[in-house]
């Protein structure tokens, strides 16, 4: 495993050994490489940039890109887009969404979004940013997801207090992409 103090540990490979072709009353030592995580829940990362303008109650939000995005078509890329959901106090009071880049894992979005969140209700506010993967047949996929607010834990909730203690100030930060 990689280690990250601010996120979910990251696999990094694996190894299976089958416990009965070995004798367990004998030391033995030996190397072998590891293999690719079966499995992996990597889904890629996301480039986010926010800016808090705290005298008009605008947050600016601009997806910039991802990188290493999960294929989920049969080609082995994705259609990718972004949905930004405004949740206040639990519900959803607002969406908006990037255009679909087409056949990529690493989209090149730079499309920004402005949402009111005056100071007094900012507390009970958050983010919830789901990149989709478009299909023109079917239902479409979610690649991953991340929240951004207070109640966020590590590198998101981070990411909003730069933004808070540096408004009017655009803050990047990259993200990787959850269940």
């Amino acid at each position: 495993m990689d280690y990250d103090r601010f996120s979910r540990n990251d696999p990094i490979g694996e190894i299976y050994v089958p416990l009965h072709t070995i004798t367990l009353s004998d030391e033995y030592i030996q190397f072998v490489n590891l293999t690719p995580c079966r499995g992996s829940n990597k889904r890629g990362e996301l480039l986010l940039s926010l800016c808090y303008q705290p005298l008009e109650g605008i947050l600016d939000v601009e997806i910039l890109k991802g990188k290493n995005l999960k294929p989920m078509d049969l080609n082995g890329t994705s259609d990718p887009y972004a949905k930004i959901w405004l949740i206040y106090r639990g519900k959803k009071i607002e969406k908006k969404k990037t255009s679909v880049q087409k056949n990529t894992l690493n989209p090149e979005f730079r499309e920004e979004f402005t949402f009111n969140a005056p100071m007094d209700r900012l507390r009970d506010m958050q983010l919830e940013i789901t990149v989709m993967d478009h299909d023109v047949i079917g239902r479409n996929d979610t690649i991953g997801k991340i929240y951004l607010g207070h109640k966020s834990g590590g590198l998101e909730k981070q990411h909003w207090k730069d933004m808070l203690t540096n408004s009017r100030k655009p803050c990047s930060q990259w993200h990787v992409l959850k269940v």
